[in-house]
């Protein structure tokens, strides 16, 4: 997450998760679910709201603003982002902004994908563009009252984009890339099948000057790179990502000279029978990686103690397709769901859709609840974030 974002210590009072409507299943729209995920509450593992935005609009990532008092939300279909007010009511948060100008503000980007909290300001990474619906794309920030600031657009012969990560320290800023719209829409079955749509996904990663906004090294790493994770320790000058394609973990770290070179490390079991690694997280001592595989539905713990030599530590299937993976700050719970995209999910049986939480001894995950979202009538779980009432009542918000 942002490091200009305050951390969530010890134990969570909720999970947030952003949700895709599937129709014929509850109201059929995209919507903000909280489940309260303290073991002392008296509704542990259950739903405690959920609010929805009407329609579906392929709901995708969000994230908070750097105060926390806000969560942004974006849908990947239409390209409407959602603003949701978690501060005052931690556990029913509400709809307060819709901004559906989007592609209007930002001179035609569509697909709106990462949202990464700035001082007073939200940096949106996106996937695609209104004039050929393809995987030219940019960057974009809005200011936390919802104002559109700029558009950044990726550089010639790194279009395509996907994730954002910045550090700080380095002045340093990371993306990666994945495809666009005409692709990431299509029935996943057909898309495969179509070799000449296959030809149309990111091969590169962009080294920026942070501050400067300005591209200085692209980086060739093949097969999708997705995820990007800074090691969190101040002396690891790092980050980790994994190919979806082509299922390795990819070491990008920076050399003695202040450039940055990109480098297979591991791969992410067998690359010939395409897994699909999806999403990753890095935990806060930079000892664990965790890896989710999309098509085997398995977590893969890797030891990145020494980053260039990744070890799997730990093995664990979740269920008949995964996504997401979270890990708490405290290293002691790792969440995970299971939606990728409503047109890529998995069909009949091996459709499950759900929250899963898991305790981390260092060793192996044990189970500790799990929410059925089909049969809850919520629909398709993607992205988690997590929230405490104890951090809101200590926050003093200007206006409040």
């Amino acid at each position: 997450m942002s490091p200009y974002m305050p951390k969530i210590t010890g134990q969570e009072d909720y999970v947030y998760v952003w949700t895709l409507g599937v129709d014929v299943v509850g109201d059929g729209s995209d919507k903000l679910v909280t489940v309260a995920a303290n073991p002392k509450a008296p509704n542990y593992g259950k739903v405690v709201s959920s609010v929805s935005v009407g329609g579906r609009h392929e709901a995708h990532h969000g994230d908070f603003t750097d105060d926390r008092r806000f969560f942004w939300a974006g849908g990947l279909d239409d390209s409407v982002l959602y603003v949701f007010e978690v501060a005052a009511d931690p556990a029913h948060p509400k709809l307060v902004r819709t901004i559906d100008s989007f592609v209007r503000d930002t001179g035609g980007v569509v697909g709106p994908h990462t949202f990464f909290a700035l001082p007073g300001r939200m940096l949106v990474s996106a996937l695609s563009n209104e004039r050929d619906q393809g995987g030219r794309t940019a960057m974009v920030t809005y200011n936390n009252d919802g104002k559109f600031v700029e558009t950044v657009w990726m550089p010639d012969k790194a279009e395509y984009g996907y994730d954002v990560r910045v550090q700080p320290r380095l002045n340093r800023m990371l993306t990666s890339s994945f495809t666009g719209r005409q692709n990431y829409m299509r029935d996943f079955g057909a898309l495969v099948a179509d070799p000449e749509a296959m030809k149309h996904f990111g091969s590169t990663m962009v080294v920026w000057d942070f501050h400067a906004r300005k591209a200085v090294q692209t980086l060739e790493v093949p097969g999708a790179p997705l995820e990007i994770r800074w090691a969190l320790q101040p002396r690891h000058n790092y980050a980790f990502t994994t190919t979806a394609l082509t299922s390795k973990i990819w070491l990008v770290a920076q050399q003695d000279d202040g450039s940055f070179r990109a480098a297979p490390v591991a791969d992410i079991g067998d690359p010939k029978k395409t897994p699909l690694p999806v999403d990753i997280s890095l935990s806060a001592d930079d000892r664990f990686l965790f890896v989710d595989t999309f098509m085997d539905g398995t977590c893969r713990v890797y030891d990145v103690s020494d980053p260039r030599k990744p070890r799997v530590v730990h093995q664990q299937r979740i269920g008949s397709q995964v996504n997401m993976v979270s890990e708490t700050w405290d290293g002691e719970r790792v969440y995970f769901t299971s939606s990728l995209l409503a047109n890529w999910d998995k069909k009949g049986k091996d459709n499950e859709q759900f929250l899963k939480a898991y305790g981390w001894d260092g060793k192996r995950l044990s189970p500790l609840f799990q929410v059925d979202f089909l049969a809850a009538g919520l629909g398709r779980p993607h992205i988690m974030r997590f929230g405490q009432e104890r951090f809101y009542k200590n926050q003093i918000f200007e206006g409040s």
